[in-house]
Parts: C-alpha cells; structure tokens; sequence
C-alpha cells in the first residue's frame, strides 16, 4: 500500500578501484544523500527543497538526478498520484564520490517506497541509472555500488551484468577530498582516444590482478593492483595538485595505495586497519591544509547493504 510519506539514504561510492575504469566501484560506510518524498495528488515529481548544495542544482525535477528517477518509477508502475522531494545533499558535487549517483538512487529507492515498494532492487537499477545519465552518462560503476552495497563488477548497465564481489576483511579506507572541483565532463574529456596494444595488456592484467586479489581477501595485493592503471590516472593527475606527494605521505602513514576516487578530486587511501586509515586521513588533509587548498576527510569502511529506507 502507498504511504504517505518516505524517507530513503544512498551511500557515497568510490569508482574505478584505480584500474578499473567504468566497471569497478564499491558502497563507502557513512557519508551520503538523504531524500524525503510525500505522496501529492498532483500526478509527476516536484522538488520542494534541496538541503547542502549551496543553491548550485537544479529544482527542475527533469533536470535534476533524483527528480528523473523518481519520475521514472512512477511512469514504470504507472502511478496516478505523484510526489514531492526534499533532498538533503550530505555529498559536495564533482567531488568523485558519487554524488550524482547517491541522489539518483535515494529518488528512485524512496519513489519505490512511497508506492509501497511495487519494483524489486533489480527493477530499480533501470530507473537509477535514467537519474544518473542526465549527468555522467549511462554507466553503472557508481550506480550499482550505490544501489547493492559492497563491491561490484558492472560489465553492463542491466543487472545480469552486474557481479556483487566479496569484500575482504580488514579492508579500511581513507577518503581526502580537496577544496577544488573537478568536473566530470572534463575528466573524461582529458583521456586517451586510443591506447597502445602493450598498455591495453597491462591494463587488463591490472584488472584480472585485482579482481583475483579481492576474491582472495587479499588487502594488500588488492591495494598493489589497483595502482597498476597506466591509462586513465597519468592522464588525470594534472587536474589534482599534489597527487603524488598525497601518495608519498599516505603510503608513510601506513596506506598501502592511493588512488584518485571517480572522476576526482577526492583521493582513496586502502588501508588493513583504522588507525592507518585515521593516520592517512591526516596527513594528506594536512598537505592539502599547508598549501592552502583545504580538505575535507572520511575514513570508513564498505558498506555492505547499499541504499536502504530509513
């Protein structure tokens, strides 16, 4: 049955794990977007307010990431009542963590829930995803983490292509994001139009090495494979000041590997324990600090359920 109101909470996702671009990402334990629907007998999606984004997304429901995917599942289960949004942003945008993919999700997960939950986990992906394309593309490597939980594998956008990986035990993150934006579209605009044989090679061995790494618990061999990439980190660094320095200190403070999160600039940090991770943390947000750019920072783990109503 339909309720009158609903509430719903999408993580924060780190993208590409390093070498895997497009296909690799995973849920982080914490920080995300939080939406509230209340059922209207206006039919479609309004947004009543967003919350945390300092006025810089649109309320245009069709232009906006979480709007679209609301409207999507109510069209899916062909609703005649609509509903209106309040959307409380926890995620800075063009950060690399997955902030247009949080609200896209949280919209069509809490639509769902208003309705009384006529679409399956599976069904939602579709509608998501239509969130999501309006402004990074039709891509599941934020989605699908952001939706399922844990690690995931997408070598497509439907959910037969999606693989859910096991998360190793001990697997702690640091998460540095610096005080600049890095735009998607210019992320993606900065990459190789083509790729040598020999650096295709290494690139999928990096993959394969990684995968195999995470399937055997192995933090370690995971955090040296995904700084394998030869293709789309040496192409972004320039965009992320200090990147290698931030490496240098992480990797003093006890991280085994840092890479750059999505698009960028937010910088990831695998560690096997907390205190490692909380050091990370500091250190690189102090670098950050020193040159007077300023960081944001998170430490956590992967969270293993996804979005979820609260």
């Amino acid at each position: 049955m339909p309720l009158s109101s609903a509430e719903a909470f999408a993580p924060a996702t780190v993208a590409n794990l390093g070498v895997g671009f497009d296909i690799l990402g995973l849920a982080v334990d914490g920080a995300g977007d939080t939406i509230r629907a209340e059922l209207t007998a206006t039919p479609g999606v309004v947004i009543r307010e967003i919350v945390g984004d300092h006025g810089k997304l649109p309320r245009d429901p069709l232009k906006n990431t979480a709007g679209i995917a609301a409207a999507a599942v109510l069209k899916a289960v062909n609703a005649s009542s609509g509903m209106a949004l309040t959307i409380h942003k926890g995620l800075p945008l063009a950060s690399g963590l997955g902030s247009s993919a949080a609200s896209a999700v949280a919209g069509a997960v809490v639509a769902n829930a208003l309705l009384g939950e006529p679409l399956t986990r599976d069904q939602l992906l579709e509608h998501a995803l239509e969130g999501e394309a309006a402004v990074t593309g039709y891509h599941a490597d934020n989605i699908a983490p952001c939706l399922y939980g844990g690690i995931t594998l997408s070598y497509g956008v439907t959910s037969g292509e999606i693989v859910r990986l096991p998360v190793p035990e001990g697997l702690h993150l640091a998460l540095i994001t610096p005080h600049i934006e890095v735009l998607t579209a210019k992320a993606r605009a900065v990459l190789p139009a083509n790729v040598p044989l020999k650096t295709m090679v290494a690139q999928t061995a990096g993959v394969a090495r990684l995968i195999h790494a995470i399937y055997q618990g192995d933090v370690a061999q995971m955090a040296a494979a995904m700084e394998t990439d030869t293709v789309v980190e040496p192409a972004r660094s320039h965009l992320i000041p200090h990147i290698a320095e931030a490496r240098r200190l992480a990797k003093e403070a006890g991280a085994l590997a840092l890479v750059i999160s999505g698009a960028g600039p937010t910088l990831c940090a695998v560690c096997d324990h907390a205190d490692a991770a909380l050091l990370t943390a500091q250190a690189v947000t102090a670098l950050y600090e020193d040159a007077g750019i300023g960081a944001d920072r998170r430490v956590g783990t992967v969270l293993a359920s996804g979005a979820y109503v609260i």
